[in-house]
């Protein structure tokens, strides 16, 4: 393998991999909900991840009281992927790289991603559902949207590779917090003024496009 190459790119999923803004906001929009005032309470630290997951479903259930299974997938069928993600992915897993898709979203839209792209792992936050496929009302946390590294750090722990092979790729500010120690991070497609001021405040590369391709010089690509 290319010792110009990365062992590994992790990649964020909602606008990185996937075209949409967020796995969570495309759930409020279906079911006619805001989650704008508990987003900033969340970013100000004023709770959890567990209970920002917690508070989202009972929005939702405000609104519907019983959520299937069914209706979160129902919800996800129009979104699709980023531009140039499967060439991307492929030409990378091509070249030995490991892929992997390190995601503060829905298990649920992150695995069907994932699939789609036939990464080479993925994480994720989700739900439980009893045996009928109903919504219960406590989310399953995997990765802190603030703390990323530590999925990031056991991810390359597992994989034997060293922080200075590994890139990290994402979106918006709070995915600065894949970045550990001698590893690279590239912001793609930031979208929102919060994630640009946060990219440029950390000195990061940035990719202002929505084509993946626009990444390949940057992951030692040819």
């Amino acid at each position: 393998m290319n010792d110009d190459l990365p062992l590994c790119v992790a990649f964020d999923c909602d606008g990185v991999l996937a075209d949409s803004v967020s796995s969570w906001k495309t759930l409020h929009d279906h079911f006619g909900t805001d989650s704008g005032e508990l987003l900033a309470q969340y970013m100000a630290g004023e709770f959890s991840d567990a209970e920002f997951m917690s508070k989202d479903i009972a929005l939702w259930k405000s609104k519907i009281p019983k959520i299937h299974r069914d209706d979160i997938f129902r919800a996800y069928s129009g979104c699709k992927l980023m531009k140039g993600a499967k060439e991307i992915v492929a030409e990378l897993q091509e070249a030995g790289v490991y892929v992997a898709i390190v995601s503060a979203g829905v298990d649920l839209y992150v695995q069907s991603i994932a699939a789609m792209l036939k990464a080479d792992d993925w994480i994720a936050n989700g739900f439980e559902f009893d045996e009928d496929g109903w919504l219960l009302d406590e989310g399953v946390l995997r990765v802190p949207s603030k703390e990323k590294d530590v999925t990031i750090k056991r991810l390359i722990e597992l994989i034997d590779c060293p922080p200075e092979r590994l890139i990290c790729v994402g979106d918006s500010s709070m995915d600065l917090s894949m970045i550990i120690p001698k590893c690279k991070f590239i912001g793609f497609n930031p979208t929102r003024d919060s994630a640009k001021e946060a990219f440029a405040n950390a000195g990061v590369t940035v990719v202002p496009s929505n084509d993946l391709a626009d990444l390949r010089q940057h992951l030692g690509l040819k």
